[in-house]
């Protein structure tokens, strides 16, 4: 066929609506009905005794890590069930016993599969064999290993440079993969390792680099146990980090009491019945102690207000702020307490949102309490000023003295199960030169010195032909990414595209010339070679670095490891000759443990010492030392008021998940908290802003964005009145990915702004 053949896919797949169902939002988190809901859908995906088998084993220490959050495990996890609703639906979704048998892409072509919904993609479940799409074909078909190997290298090898070549990676691989994938990429030539940290937390890392000098949280799970306060900011732990409700809960049981900052009140932080005890089966425990609804994108002016009135009552009687950490370990008093004096409390009331009252309470707890914890996720990072944002959290924990010691600190809360652990074992584009320096000295080879593409990066690379082979090490790049239909194009001017997957998703269907469907275990498998049982390594949101061994019987003997895949592919582009003996390390990961202790800052004896409850990588503010900042010490900031300058028909909209989904993957189409069932194309909007637009409940909306002059639209939208801020609107994302513009990003961390998109919308029945 013609070298110009174009698929003729869809990137948004079915959006005729359901008969949607709407109720009042279910206030209590898990419960029996949680736990009712993670049986029915277990039992539904793998039946009983597999779900029982694998349910028990989940989180154990000598089990298998959950395939969904990076929440981290008790020391002494609860034999009976030491898992949540999502992560039995995450179990259940990569375990499922439904598979894609071998004549299904005979019968079922790419163009007419991307007709479906995300939600119906994933239905089909586990993919058994490596599929190739071949260039001018709308149909993959079956393909040998060795032939895909072949195929890999000989694109490898036609690339004009390496930096043709992007590595992207998903926050699901082990440690022992995406050491293999990094290194293989900087072997090959190139720094281009966007991942899915890109995309979410890098605005954490950039931040707390800047202020603590590292990139990760200080905390401890036990450190939430004895907090006198603890702030949830920017994030829903009932859907999205259920686990952590049971710290909170004992949190809450010691005197503690926690502060929720969200533009939405999520039923986890009202209620949370923990069914781990008989009690939680009967009643709940009330979690939040207070809700500052502000308004999106407004944390700065809120946090900002409340310093102000924290430094008014230091300076009557000097014991709000602890002065003598403050002299020790901090820069910038002064220069704050100076910024501070220059900002109107009136004005940050107003544009913060919260009522005043409701500040107050605040400011009078957190007067009087030293251990203070800040939890956060991609409601503080998604933004143009993410990094700006937890700097300015960072500020009260610093002038609090609660930085460091036991009981306090910074706590970003990472969505996929390993996203921390990739970075840790060197997926990054950027350039480490001591990392480089051990690179040399015990892989063998020189890795390059150039800085690569990050996911924004990535995709205007792809957009403008620059980069000619896409590999995905798992997730759904399509869908994660910002501005879907930008990126789709990207995809499609690609030569060759990889996908290393357990299932089906829309990034297999929006593809290169040629593409790649590579199938591999999932967390919950056994791992078997040469008939030894092979166990993984993954970091927890706490920088805890644990075994992880799988027990289920994989759905295929074609099915291969990610390691295993990367290794091959390696060996079969060097030819066997290379520096590092990769067919080695891809059957006994035991050596690719040894090269990560050499390579990888932190890690140490990683084959024995991550065994049970594993250990914690070297964490510099715990030890309190910021010798590595200037002047040596931890680094108060001024930061910046944000002004959106919405205009009089804008409103301004953040992307949330639904209950019944863990990022891009889509378990099914009911949000029970927020009391919407059976639809997802929906917008949650205030009653008067609905009132003052004349809409009513279920309008049909467009809803449209425009940055530098690009009209960009998510068609057919319900509208639902909902508690939520003045002139802020919230909608389900992947569906309303489409609307975030490639080029608007944080600052320095270049995190998408899915959480603060100025949009209008338009109705239409």
């Amino acid at each position: 066929m013609a070298s110009d053949f174009h698929r003729n896919v869809s990137i948004r797949g079915n959006q005729d609506f359901s008969e949607i169902k709407l109720k009042d939002p279910i206030r209590v988190a898990a419960g029996a009905l949680g736990v009712k809901e993670a049986l029915r859908h277990s039992f539904k995906e793998m039946g009983v005794v597999r779900s029982m088998t694998a349910l028990l084993d989940m989180n154990q220490q000598d089990g298998f890590s959950c395939p969904s959050c990076a929440w981290p495990d008790p020391e002494k996890p609860s034999k009976v069930a030491e898992y949540c609703e999502n992560g039995a639906k995450a179990l259940a979704d990569e375990a499922t016993t439904s598979h894609i048998e071998a004549d299904f892409f005979k019968t079922h072509s790419v163009e007419e599969l991307s007709q479906l919904s995300d939600y119906d993609l994933n239905k089909f479940g586990r993919i058994i064999e490596p599929l190739v799409l071949k260039a001018g074909s709308i149909h993959y078909e079956p393909i040998t290993w060795k032939d895909a190997y072949q195929l890999m290298a000989q694109e490898f090898r036609k690339l004009n440079s390496p930096d043709e070549a992007i590595f992207y990676t998903s926050g699901r691989s082990s440690n022992e993969a995406a050491f293999l994938y990094g290194m293989f990429a900087r072997a090959l030539g190139t720094n281009n390792m966007p991942d899915c940290s890109n995309m979410c937390h890098e605005s954490s890392g950039v931040a707390l680099g800047e202020t603590l000098g590292i990139g990760k949280g200080s905390i401890k799970l036990e450190d939430l146990y004895e907090a006198e306060v603890v702030i949830v900011a920017g994030q829903n732990p009932g859907t999205n980090h259920p686990r952590m409700l049971s710290a909170l809960e004992k949190c809450k049981q010691n005197g503690g009491k926690v502060i929720s900052i969200n533009p939405l009140k999520e039923s986890g932080l009202i209620n949370f019945k923990n069914p781990q005890h008989l009690k939680g089966w009967v009643s709940g425990e009330d979690i939040a102690d207070v809700h500052l609804p502000v308004r999106i994108n407004q944390d700065i002016p809120l946090i900002k207000l409340i310093l102000i009135k924290l430094a008014t009552l230091d300076a009557i009687n000097e014991n709000v702020f602890d002065h003598k950490f403050l002299d020790q370990y901090v820069d910038g008093y002064q220069e704050l307490i100076d910024d501070l004096k220059k900002h109107d409390e009136k004005a940050l009331l107003e544009q913060c949102g919260v009522a005043k009252e409701d500040i107050a309470i605040v400011v009078e707890l957190l007067a009087k309490k030293s251990k203070i914890v800040v939890c956060w996720a991609m409601g503080l990072t998604q933004h143009k000023n993410g990094v700006e944002n937890i700097r300015e959290y960072v500020n009260l924990l610093l002038l609090k003295g609660a930085i460091g010691k036991p009981n306090s600190g910074t706590c970003p809360v990472r969505g996929h199960s390993n996203v921390q652990g990739d970075r840790s074992v060197g997926i990054m584009h950027f350039v480490d030169k001591e990392l480089n320096k051990r690179i040399e000295k015990y892989l063998g080879f020189v890795p390059p010195s150039k800085e690569g593409y990050d996911t924004v990066e990535a995709m205007k690379a792809m957009h403008e032909g620059k980069a000619k082979v896409f590999m995905c090490l798992g997730g759904n790049f399509l869908m994660a990414a910002s501005d879907t239909e930008y990126t789709a194009k990207g995809l499609e001017n690609c030569e060759l595209t990889i996908q290393v997957s357990t299932k089906l998703n829309r990034t297999h269907l929006v593809t290169g010339k040629t593409a790649l469907l590579l199938p591999t275990y999932g967390r919950s498998e056994k791992d078997l070679k040469n008939g030894k049982l092979r166990h993984i390594t993954v970091e927890n949101s706490m920088g805890q670095v644990r075994q992880s061994r799988g027990l289920l019987k994989p759905p295929s003997e074609q099915i291969k490891s990610e390691p295993d895949i990367i290794a091959e592919m390696a060996d079969t582009f060097f030819e066997g000759k290379h520096a590092m003996d990769w067919k080695a390390l891809g059957e006994n990961y035991e050596l690719i443990r040894e090269k990560i202790d050499q390579v990888a800052k932190g890690f140490q004896d990683t084959e024995q010492r991550s065994k049970g409850a594993g250990y914690y990588l070297p964490n510099n503010v715990r030890e309190l030392d910021f010798t590595k900042l200037p002047n040596g010490k931890a680094q108060l900031t001024i930061n910046c008021i944000p002004n959106h300058e919405l205009k009089i028909d804008e409103y301004m909209l953040m992307t949330i998940r639904s209950h019944d989904q863990f990022n891009t993957t889509i378990y099914g189409l009911d949000d029970r908290y927020r009391g919407v069932y059976n639809e997802r194309r929906v917008l949650f909007m205030n009653p008067e802003d609905m009132t003052a637009g004349g809409f009513k409940k279920l309008d049909v909306v467009d809803i449209s964005s425009s940055y530098d002059g690009k009209l960009r639209t998510a068609h057919k939208f319900k509208i639902i009145p909902y508690s939520i801020p003045r002139g802020d609107l919230a909608a389900y994302f992947p569906e309303t990915n489409v609307l975030v513009p490639h080029n608007h990003f944080a600052d320095r961390s270049k995190t998408p702004i899915s959480k603060s998109i100025k949009v209008t919308i338009v109705k239409i029945y």
